[in-house]
């Protein structure tokens, strides 16, 4: 019988260690899951963004004739970022995700344009079919911050827990790494200038 205790003993930490390796590799696997929501639901904005332009283009283009460079600016940034395909791969590229990252600065910097020139041209803001569409274009953009503030919430509680220890032995054993942050690229760090 006493032969049998330190089996016994063998065989509790061996299953107790695989009960705990279990269940944080779970918690991984759901971790990474939120991250791949949280980016899901960046993704959904950037669609709703991208729907909602050719309507403010359409818009603008009969009020604003003379600003020409500055719609087709916008049209060109939503056209560039249309033809970039995100995977969920992409959130562990940091190269194709920079250069997602940065198509979307750039169209966002094409929008910011864009309201410099309503502000510049008051007679632009009397058509009421733009202000409807200013108003969703502002409260999509408010929308997008949000998601990205969100999503990079969930990359860092993901990435905190695939380093710390004892779970960064399961994590590199399953194939866990860490997710790339939503950076802002030096453009659209800055503020537009409005000048009159």
């Amino acid at each position: 019988m006493r032969k049998f205790i330190p089996i016994l003993v063998v065989v509790g930490v061996v299953f107790i260690l695989f009960l705990w390796g279990t269940g944080v590799y779970n918690g991984l696997v759901k971790g990474e899951e939120t991250v791949k929501s949280a980016w899901s639901q960046v993704e959904n904005q950037y669609q709703r963004r991208y729907d909602l332009i050719p309507n403010l283009v359409a818009a603008v283009k009969g009020a604003a004739a003379f600003e020409k460079g500055v719609l087709e600016e916008v049209t060109k940034a939503r056209a560039s970022v249309g033809q970039i395909k995100v995977s969920p791969e992409m959130l562990s590229n940091p190269a194709q995700f920079a250069q997602f990252s940065q198509a979307q600065d750039t169209l966002g910097s094409a929008l910011s344009r864009l309201m410099v020139v309503v502000e510049k041209y008051p007679e632009l803001k009397s058509n009421q079919n733009f202000l409807a569409l200013q108003t969703q274009l502002e409260g999509t953009e408010n929308r997008v911050s949000v998601e990205r503030h969100r999503y990079n919430e969930e990359v860092q509680k993901y990435n905190s827990r695939v380093r710390r220890f004892p779970t960064v032995l399961v994590a590199k054993m399953g194939g866990f790494g860490a997710k790339e942050y939503f950076k802002v690229s030096g453009e659209a760090a800055q503020a537009p200038k409005v000048q009159f």
